[in-house]
């Protein structure tokens, strides 16, 4: 058995991509503590779902089948994941429409007067 990793791990790792990607900020803390939340969630309930069998469908009182529970909540928590990856540029559709600033670029300013003392 897979072990899941901890939300807080979950966290790290989000942002350490995020920092790879250059698109971190402080303020995002509680957006990127939704996602880890999130992703958590979703890892343990498909650990349990593979656990269980996999089983796609229950039957009804009537006899007919229906999703079964775990699966419809699987889905539900990918959509919101998705949402909240888009939000933090975590997928790559996301982060063509961003601009990443270049910590290592100087301003304008600060070029000239690097010239001017050189």
């Amino acid at each position: 058995m897979v072990s899941v990793p901890t939300k807080e791990t979950i966290k790290r790792r989000t942002i350490a991509d995020m920092k790879e990607l250059g698109v971190y900020k402080t303020q995002y803390g509680r957006i990127i503590d939704l996602y880890s939340g999130l992703v958590h969630q979703f890892l343990r309930l498909n650990q349990k779902f593979e656990d269980e069998g996999m089983q796609y469908e229950s039957f009804t009182a009537a006899g007919g089948a229906k999703k079964s529970p775990i699966v419809a909540t699987l889905e539900s928590l990918r959509k919101d994941i998705l949402a909240y990856s888009n939000q933090l540029c975590l997928n790559p559709k996301s982060l063509e429409s961003v601009t990443v600033e270049d910590k290592n670029k100087k301003s304008t300013l600060a070029s000239i007067l690097g010239e001017m003392i050189d």
